[in-house]
C-alpha cells in the first residue's frame, strides 16, 4: 500500500502512488503502467523519460506511445514510484527509485495520459491543459 495519499496544493496533486512498483508495462497507440494491482497510468501523447536532475537535457529522451516509440521506458519495470504528481495546468511528472523520471505535458487537442489510482481516485489531461478529478468513490475502477 502507498504511504501518502492523494493531497491538493495550488499548483496540482501529489498522487497517492508512492512505493508502488510498476508491475506491467503495455503498448499499443499509448503506453500502460499497472502500479502493483492498485493503479494504472496511460499516457497517450509525446512524452520525456529522463534521469538524473530535471534541468539535464542531455539525459533526456523524447518517447511517442503513437508511434510505438517507447523502448526506452521498458527501464522503468519494477521500479518504484518515489513521487508523483498532476499538476493543473495538465502535465504529470512521476519520479522512480531507478532514477528515472517520466514528464508529460498536456496537449492542445488530446488527453495526454490518464491515471486511476487506489481507493477509486481518477485524473485526465484534459485537451487544452485542464486537470479533470474524481475523487474516490465517484467514478467506477477500471
Amino acid at each position: 500500500m502507498n504511504e501518502s495519499g492523494f493531497v491538493e496544493h495550488e499548483d496540482g496533486w501529489v498522487l497517492g502512488l508512492r512505493g508502488l512498483a510498476v508491475t506491467k508495462i503495455s503498448v499499443d497507440f499509448q503506453l500502460t503502467f499497472l502500479l502493483d494491482s492498485e493503479a494504472w497510468v496511460v499516457v497517450e501523447c509525446p512524452f520525456r523519460l529522463g534521469q538524473g536532475s530535471a534541468g539535464s537535457d542531455d539525459l533526456h529522451k523524447m518517447l511517442d506511445p503513437g508511434r510505438q516509440d517507447v523502448a526506452a521506458a521498458l527501464a522503468l519495470f519494477g521500479a518504484k514510484v518515489l513521487s508523483a504528481v498532476a499538476f493543473k495546468a495538465g502535465s504529470l511528472r512521476l519520479v522512480f527509485d531507478s532514477g528515472l523520471h517520466l514528464n508529460c505535458r498536456a496537449d492542445p487537442s488530446f488527453e495526454a495520459w490518464q491515471m486511476a489510482g487506489p481507493e477509486g481516485w481518477r485524473f485526465v489531461s484534459m485537451p487544452g491543459g485542464e486537470l479533470a478529478v474524481w475523487p474516490a468513490g465517484t467514478v467506477p475502477r477500471p
